[in-house]
């Protein structure tokens, strides 16, 4: 039974991207940035890739491979096929996602933080 209970979790980690060590990323964040503006990604995700419209991007938990399938085929967002944008295009767009600063956790957002405090009170 614990063998099993093992392997699902080792697979559920496997199939989540939990167990597998983050490979460097190799793609031009400049040429990154240079794609989200010019294909409008900010309209969703906004500049800072912390999300509007579309979900937050900052952090991306994901791999680059995973990345680049899901553009090329997503549920949620208008498909980039390999012809409007290509796998190495794709890299460089991943690479300038994960230059993207973390927002901070909110209670260091000075507004959130007086709202929490508030409602303490």
């Amino acid at each position: 039974m614990k063998r099993n209970r093992f392997a699902l979790f080792a697979a559920f980690a496997l199939w989540t991207g939990v167990a597998s060590a983050q490979a460097p990323v190799s793609g031009d964040a400049q040429k990154g940035k240079e794609l989200y503006l010019k294909y409008s990604c900010y309209a969703c995700h906004s500049y800072d890739g912390h999300g509007g419209a579309g979900p937050r991007l900052v952090p991306l938990a994901m791999t680059a491979t995973r990345f680049t399938a899901y553009v090329h085929n997503p549920r949620r967002m208008p498909p980039y096929t390999d012809k409007v944008l290509t796998d190495a295009q794709l890299a460089d767009l991943f690479a300038y996602i994960k230059s993207m600063p973390a927002s901070p956790p909110a209670g260091e957002i000075p507004l959130l933080k007086r709202i929490m405090e508030a409602a303490k009170h």
